[in-house]
């Protein structure tokens, strides 16, 4: 989920290590379909966990970390929040880039601004959007439902501009960040999605970037019923900073088979790697709610 400014830098200037505990693939080994898919397993890589992130991010170990399984038993609802709302500037280049653990999308810091719900009268600004999706259909959101996985999720990671300066100094606040989760489940092209999937081609390495002339309205990657969770919790990849109010949409948006094999596509490696690896899936598991205030909120569309 949402990541550092500072530590994307330094993966695309090759500073840092590639993150840690994501399941990636030699090539060009054949893919090997699971002889009985389990899609409700959270499978792991199989070295570097993200259990062993702690040895050199210490909060990864906190008490607030994300993502966490929502038991909707356990939800309070909300009462007396202001409505949640968004405004995004649609026209306008954004660059889309491969960090080496997904694709991203920047922003580029134009206009936009999220307020109300859980967030109260402070404004945030999206920074970037991004993707987490899993080896097979059924599983790769880092967020699960009474135990339930979906194929995939989407990040729409905001800052708040009421109170700090700048993306590096929010992220380093327990308030300073906000970010929209979007489940994925399986069925219909998404159709404003697509205009990001159809350049995954040209960004298939680490390192690869290319600029989005089309316009993109990214209100219309969020489901049109405004239902959601919201609960206190941390960045999914490391440093793991527990600086994010998590606003997860209770109703999934639907995307294609194709559009998730497409994304499965991507490398971790550059260009010039002499070995090159596939980015089967790219999701934190999922981690205690502990103590947390898991609230549920309903507004109208």
């Amino acid at each position: 989920m949402a990541i550092n400014e500072t530590w994307l830098r330094a993966q695309e200037e090759g500073k840092a290590p590639v993150i840690p505990g994501y399941r990636l693939r030699h090539l060009p080994r054949p893919r090997r379909a699971p002889r009985h898919p389990r899609p409700r397993q959270r499978r792991r890589g199989r070295v570097l966990r993200p259990s062993t992130w702690t040895e050199k991010f210490p909060e990864a170990g906190g008490a607030n970390q994300s993502p966490v399984d929502i038991d909707t038993s356990a939800a309070r609802t909300g009462h007396n929040a202001p409505p949640l709302l968004w405004r995004y500037s649609v026209n306008h280049t954004r660059s889309i880039l491969n960090p080496g653990y997904c694709w991203r999308v920047d922003e580029n810091g134009y206009d936009s601004e999220l307020r109300g719900g859980p967030l109260g009268d402070d404004v945030y600004k999206l920074q970037q959007w991004h993707c987490h999706w899993g080896a097979v259909n059924g599983e790769g959101s880092e967020h699960t439902v009474d135990g339930r996985p979906f194929s995939g999720e989407l990040h729409l990671v905001h800052w708040n501009t009421s109170k700090y300066n700048s993306f590096e100094e929010a992220a380093g606040q327990y308030d300073g960040l906000a970010v929209l989760g979007v489940l994925l489940e399986v069925g219909d092209k998404h159709e404003e999605l697509d205009k990001v999937v159809r350049l995954l081609p040209y960004i298939t390495h680490k390192g690869d970037k290319v600029t989005m002339i089309e316009p993109v309205d990214p209100a219309k990657l969020l489901p049109g019923k405004i239902a959601y969770w919201t609960y206190p919790g941390s960045l999914t990849t490391p440093p793991c900073t527990e600086s994010v109010t998590w606003i997860l949409f209770k109703t999934p948006v639907q995307v294609s088979a194709d559009q998730l094999a497409t994304m499965r596509k991507l490398r971790c490696g550059e260009a010039t790697a002499m070995e090159a690896m596939e980015l089967l899936h790219n999701y934190r598991p999922t981690l205690p709610l502990g103590n947390r205030d898991l609230r549920d909120y309903t507004h109208g569309n």
